[in-house]
């Protein structure tokens, strides 16, 4: 489907505005190991492949169909022609979405129908229950019905890990509101947020939890935010 030489892609339950970064720093690295044998100096053009960055969205949020998400946004100052541009492209994959790509691919799709199960059953029963009847029913319906089959201790570990990590992001974005309300600042939720997508989870702990720590924050963030 995709006719282009170099493709970095992964999947996310959270659609984190800060991907082209980290798709930067991954695409670079990437090229460093291709290019390690060449002469960065040579007058001789040195050709590399054609990337292009794709994300698979299947959270639980709200997300359009397909989104484009740019470097050049978290730019400090906005650029009419950005000197260094990377673009993200994020499909939604949840049942229902991108049909097309779906059935394009066969096991994405198949891979969108395990997560469709597995949130069906954890709607009624105890996640590992929920993971291990999901698994039971896709190996039985035929859907990703060998990988299940295979490496089912991995797959029902790796599902729970998933789908506990996601409600606690929830659970944890409910608990910003209710002491951002209690505090009267949106500032708190701007503050949680960026320590979320920067992965400084020990941070969001201390905010969350420790009164003076969360001042102390939130006054270095509103200094930063106004100098």
């Amino acid at each position: 489907m995709f006719d282009f030489e170099l493709l970095l892609y992964e999947h996310q339950s959270t659609c984190n505005p800060n991907m082209p970064l980290r798709d930067l720093i991954y695409v670079t690295r990437v090229l460093q190991n291709r290019i390690k044998d060449e002469n960065l100096y040579s007058k001789s053009l040195i050709r590399i492949p054609a990337p292009r960055f794709v994300v698979f969205y299947n959270g639980t949020d709200f997300q359009p169909e397909q989104q484009v998400l740019y470097l050049s946004d978290a730019f400090e100052k906005k650029q009419v022609e950005p000197a260094l541009e990377l673009s993200v492209i994020v499909y939604n994959i949840n049942l229902g979405c991108n049909n097309e790509l779906l059935d394009a691919c066969c096991l994405l799709k198949e891979y969108a129908q395990y997560v469709a199960q597995v949130r069906a059953y954890a709607e009624k029963l105890p996640l590992p229950e929920a993971v291990e009847k999901a698994v039971d029913d896709c190996i039985r319906n035929n859907i990703l019905a060998e990988f299940l089959a295979k490496n089912r201790a991995e797959a029902i570990a790796v599902s729970i890990f998933e789908y506990d990590e996601e409600k606690h992001m929830k659970s944890e974005r409910k608990e910003w509101r209710e002491i951002g309300r209690e505090e009267g600042s949106d500032t708190l939720a701007v503050l949680l947020q960026s320590l979320m997508d920067a992965g400084k989870s020990e941070e969001v702990d201390l905010v969350l939890h420790d009164s003076d720590y969360r001042k102390q924050q939130l006054s270095d963030y509103f200094q930063k935010e106004n100098t």
